[in-house]
């Protein structure tokens, strides 16, 4: 057996976790002719940072668009804190999630897109108490108690009174992370929230996410071009291509010393 199939099986190995937080198991996704997604098997801890890279077309958006109900497995299962997402079980039998089972699990994980999406005619303590007041039933002064300390906890606490239209793209940004934070979701999606920003804001929008991971707590699935910010941020990296994962394991194998030569053709084009 070579030195590479002994290190393949080792990761293997090391991917099965008891419990997971979140699991994707024999996971596909098609859009008619398109396979998008190829049997996906992951795993991810609680409390796990977990960095998705690759090419445009490599399936990471749509493992996250899955988890978050926007786009439905053609097949395979996922599951959420030991519950089913797309499925229920009746009589022994997997069937169709119904909306309302689809809302309990899905009220589990927040995510933040690449847009900001903020109400425009809202303050910013408008926007973040929303979604707890109607979706999370909430009392009014709960909900901004914890819009406050969110808005506190990325550096927005004197913004509470402001509209988006007065902020900045990064802190647009930080309050759509504040968002997501006050519905105290297990966890987190982040799908290239830095890629609609100026180069300069950039810096403020990854230290909020940084100063989030270091809880501990919340377990983060961020999919990212900032390759140093994923290897000080992440637990692992995984490295999908052509709806596969090619290539994962600790940020300083993956990232430093790739295996595969399409991973360090990928990675060469972010170093001068």
């Amino acid at each position: 057996m070579s030195e590479q199939t002994i290190n393949q099986e080792k990761k293997k190995q090391e991917q099965v976790i008891e419990n997971p937080i979140v699991r994707y198991k024999n996971v596909s996704k098609s859009f008619g002719e398109t396979t998008v997604l190829n049997n996906l098997d992951l795993d991810i801890a609680k409390g796990e940072k977990i960095a998705l890279i690759g090419p445009s077309g490599s399936g990471k958006t749509t493992i996250i668009r899955m988890l978050m109900t926007l786009e439905e497995p053609s097949s395979g299962t996922i599951e959420v804190d030991g519950e089913m997402l797309w499925h229920k079980e009746v009589n022994g039998e997997l069937v169709p999630a119904d909306e309302k089972h689809l809302r309990k699990v899905r009220g589990n994980i927040g995510m933040v897109f690449q847009q900001y999406n903020l109400f425009p005619h809202m303050t910013i303590l408008k926007n973040c108490t929303v979604a707890p007041i109607n979706v999370l039933g909430i009392n009014k002064d709960e909900a901004v108690a914890r819009a406050k300390e969110m808005l506190e906890k990325v550096g927005l606490g004197d913004k509470v009174d402001a509209y988006p239209s007065q902020l900045s793209g990064g802190q647009q940004q930080r309050v759509a992370i504040a968002r997501s934070l006050v519905m105290k979701p297990k966890v987190m999606l982040f799908d290239e929230v830095t890629a609609a920003l100026d180069p300069e804001l950039v810096g403020e929008v990854l230290e909020v996410i940084k100063d989030i991971a270091a809880d501990g707590e919340t377990t983060m699935i961020l999919i990212t071009h900032e390759i140093d910010f994923a290897r000080d941020i992440a637990d692992r990296v995984f490295f999908l291509d052509s709806g596969k994962i090619a290539e994962y394991g600790k940020p300083e194998d993956v990232l430093v010393n790739p295996e595969s030569e399409r991973l360090q053709s990928f990675l060469s084009r972010f170093h001068s």
